[in-house]
C-alpha cells in the first residue's frame, strides 16, 4: 500500500535570488487595496510606487537590478493612486492601469483605465501619455485583465458595479456586464479560453458568466461564511478554487464544481491570519500558489483528481512581510535550473524576486516539468470573438525558446492604436 503520494512536485522549493538581484530602494505604494500592486513579462517588472500629487506606477527592466535611481523616470499622469496593473500577454510592451479617482459633481467624464506603450529603452523623462484611455465607468477602477487568447480585448471592474469588456485597439466598448453584481466586485477571471469568467463580489456569490450572452451560467452563495473578501480562479478542468474565510475568521481554500455548487470538492480550513490570500495558478503543473498580504510566506498547493484533491506541498517562508507579489509567466522562466515559477515579492522599499525550483540532476530539458505553454500569439481577434469564436491558447515549446511568426496575416479592420510604438 502507498504511504506517500507521489508527486513530481513534492520537493518544489523557494529561494530568494541574491542581494544584488533585487531591485532596490523603491517606494512601494501604501494604498489600502487587495490587488499584487505588481505585474511582471518576460521583459519588465512593474510596479505600483507612492507619489506625491497623484498615482504612479514604475517600470524597470528585468536587468536592470541593483539601486533604482531615485530619478528614474515613472509612469505618471493620474489624479489619484493607481489600484491594479496588468501586462498585454500578447504584447510585451503594452501596460494596463486601473485609476482609481473618485468623480465630483465637476467632472465631465468618469475616471477610465489607460494603456500605455513601454520602450524598450529606458526613458529619460516620466511617461505621460497614455496611447489609449477607456472612458466607461463612473466610479473607480479597481480590477483590470486581459483576454487570455483574443488580441485587444480587456476587461474593467468598477465600484460602480460594472465589468466593462473593451477593444483596446480602437478604444472602444465591446460589452457592459450590468445588473448582475448588486455590490463592490472582488476579483474577476478568465478560463483559459476566455469563454466564461468568474467573478467574487461583497454580496457572497461566486458567479460563473458567459461575457457574450451577458448571463449568469452559474453562481454560489457564500462558498465561505465569513465576512472578508472572497478570491477565485478557474483550474485547468473548468473548476473553480476559491480563497477566503470561515465564520470564525480563519483561512480557508476551496474546489468547486461549477456544475454542481453545492456542494465543495475540498475545503480545507488554514489559519487565522486576516490578510486576504491572493491565488496564482499555474495551469502547466496544476500548482496553486497562496501569497497573502502582510504574511511572510507563500504557501503551495497541488491540485489533481486523487482525493483530497487539493494537496499540501510546501511553504516557503522568509522574516519580511509583503506588500505586493508579482507572477512570471511560464515563458520567462529559466528551464534549465528547472525553474517551476518565480515570484517578484514586494517589501516596502524594495523587489525581491523568488525562484521556485524543482531538483533534478540532470541538465537535459525536463519534459514532464515543461509541457507546452501559452505563448504571446494570440488566435483569435477582437470582432472574432465578439462574434462567438472560441480559440484555445497557442502554444510554444520551452525547449528552443519562441520564435515569433513573422508573416501572420493581420485582420485589423480599424486601426490599431497600438501599433503606434514609442
Amino acid at each position: 500500500r502507498r504511504v506517500v503520494r507521489q508527486s513530481k512536485f513534492r520537493h518544489v522549493f523557494g529561494q530568494p535570488v541574491k542581494a544584488d538581484q533585487m531591485y532596490e530602494d523603491i517606494r512601494v505604494s501604501k494604498v489600502t487595496w487587495d490587488s499584487s500592486f505588481c505585474a511582471v513579462n518576460p521583459k519588465f517588472v512593474a510596479i505600483i510606487v507612492e507619489s506625491g500629487g497623484g498615482g504612479a506606477f514604475m517600470v524597470l527592466p528585468l536587468t536592470k537590478t541593483g539601486r533604482v535611481d531615485k530619478n528614474h523616470p515613472l509612469v505618471t499622469g493620474h489624479t489619484a493612486p493607481v489600484l491594479d496593473i496588468d501586462w498585454c500577454p500578447h504584447n510585451d510592451n503594452a501596460q494596463l492601469q486601473g485609476d482609481p479617482r473618485h468623480p465630483t459633481s465637476l467632472s465631465l467624464c468618469p475616471p477610465p483605465p489607460q494603456v500605455w506603450q513601454i520602450p524598450d529603452y529606458v526613458p529619460v523623462r516620466n511617461i505621460t501619455e497614455p496611447v489609449v484611455t477607456l472612458e466607461g465607468h463612473s466610479k473607480r477602477v479597481g480590477i483590470i485583465s486581459w483576454h487570455p487568447t483574443a488580441r485587444n480585448v480587456l476587461l474593467s471592474a468598477g465600484c460602480d458595479n460594472l465589468v466593462i469588456l473593451w477593444n483596446v485597439g480602437t478604444g472602444e466598448m465591446l460589452l457592459v456586464l450590468e445588473d448582475m453584481h448588486t455590490d463592490l466586485i472582488y476579483n474577476v477571471g478568465w478560463n483559459r479560453n476566455g469563454s466564461l469568467l468568474v467573478t467574487t463580489c461583497k454580496d457572497k456569490k461566486v458567479r460563473i458568466i458567459d461575457p457574450r450572452k451577458q448571463q449568469v451560467v452559474a453562481e454560489r452563495f457564500a462558498p465561505h461564511e465569513g465576512l472578508r473578501p472572497v478570491r477565485a480562479v478557474f483550474t485547468r478542468e473548468g473548476h473553480i478554487f476559491t480563497t477566503g474565510f470561515t465564520r470564525m475568521s480563519q483561512r480557508e481554500l476551496g474546489l468547486w464544481d461549477p456544475k454542481n455548487f453545492e456542494e465543495p470538492i475540498a475545503l480545507q480550513e488554514m489559519d487565522t491570519s486576516n490578510g486576504v490570500l491572493l491565488p496564482f495558478y499555474d495551469p502547466d503543473s496544476s500548482i496553486v500558489y497562496l501569497c497573502g498580504k502582510g504574511d511572510s510566506s507563500i504557501r503551495y498547493f497541488e491540485i489533481t483528481n486523487e482525493a483530497p484533491y487539493v494537496h499540501y506541498l510546501n511553504t516557503y517562508s522568509s522574516k519580511e512581510p509583503q506588500r505586493g507579489m508579482g507572477f512570471m509567466p511560464k515563458r520567462g522562466l529559466d528551464v534549465s535550473k528547472c525553474e517551476i515559477a518565480r515570484f517578484f515579492k514586494l517589501h516596502e522599499r524594495k523587489c525581491e524576486p523568488i525562484v521556485m525550483t524543482v531538483p533534478r540532476k540532470s541538465d537535459l530539458f525536463q519534459d514532464d516539468l515543461y509541457p507546452d505553454t501559452p505563448g504571446p500569439e494570440p488566435a483569435l481577434e477582437a470582432d472574432e470573438w465578439l462574434s462567438g469564436k472560441d480559440a484555445e491558447p497557442i502554444l510554444i515549446s520551452l525547449r528552443d525558446g519562441y520564435i515569433p511568426v513573422k508573416n501572420r496575416e493581420l485582420k485589423v479592420v480599424k486601426k490599431n492604436v497600438l501599433d503606434n510604438k514609442p
